[in-house]
């Protein structure tokens, strides 16, 4: 399927989502969203695809929304205009999502990136919810994604004042997963990739399902899910290849399947 603003490319069991208007600094305006939230649907239907990468065209991630499509709104059509339905779906897709991210991540650039599993970061990377500077709020997610990752103070300090912190205050915060050079961004970003696909698809899956509902669950009730879970991929071809492939001391070769081997 081909699309205007961004790009889908589907190598062996990696999808890569770029965000291609280069030429705004990757801003979203509705047009890409609805790319996006069409691109998301492609992916989660395909079992092929084991992992996602999210990225941006050129220097920069997403420096935020389109102002230009915003500034004369009522409130009725920022409602129809927000972006946060097809950011839960990045966030729900059943694969884990890895964002690599250089340049800016602003506002809805950065609730993008946030709805991701893992974020990689360039040193060049930028992050920031600017919105409050515009007489407004995150929108799209940034007010509760953010706390959580974070912590409430300090992702209130970062929307309230509506200033930029660099790839290094982003890793001390707990933000991204690690600092890399510009030019190995994307590199090192498939290269975890690559090797997350290796992995078993059904775990992978499940285990990211089990986090993203158990971290709003007590702790019994989170504990509870995951024996349910765990207990559950014993009915999965790849617990016992991965098992035998163990006690055999080979390298499993994982295939996404219920039920008995034939």
């Amino acid at each position: 399927m081909t699309f205007e603003h961004i790009v889908l490319e589907i190598n062996e069991h990696v999808a890569t989502l770029t965000l291609n208007r280069p030429k705004v600094l990757n801003a979203l305006n509705r047009k890409m969203v609805d790319e996006i939230d069409q691109a998301a649907d492609i992916i989660a239907g395909n079992n092929d695809i084991r992992v996602v990468v999210l990225t941006g065209a050129g220097q920069h991630f997403a420096a935020g929304a389109d102002v230009n499509d915003m500034a004369d709104m009522v409130p009725e059509e920022a409602r129809n205009f927000a972006f946060i339905s097809t950011f839960n779906k990045i966030e729900n897709l059943p694969q884990p999502v890895i964002a690599a991210v250089k340049g800016y991540a602003l506002g809805a650039g950065f609730e993008i990136a946030l709805a991701a599993d893992i974020r990689l970061a360039g040193d060049s990377a930028r992050f920031g919810l600017p919105e409050i500077n515009l007489g407004i709020m995150p929108g799209a997610g940034g007010t509760q994604r953010l706390p959580r990752l974070i912590g409430s103070a300090q992702a209130k300090e970062l929307i309230f004042l509506g200033h930029n912190i660099d790839a290094s205050a982003a890793l001390e915060l707990g933000l991204i997963n690690r600092v890399v050079d510009d030019e190995k961004l994307l590199d090192e970003t498939l290269k975890m990739a690559e090797k997350i696909s290796n992995k078993p698809p059904l775990a992978l899956r499940m285990a990211k399902r089990t986090v993203n509902i158990g971290i709003n669950l007590d702790i019994k009730s989170g504990t509870e899910l995951e024996a349910i879970a765990w207990s559950d991929l014993f009915a999965t071809q790849d617990q016992k290849e991965g098992m035998k492939a163990f006690l055999d001391k080979r390298k499993p070769q994982f295939t996404g399947r219920y039920g008995k081997e034939n």
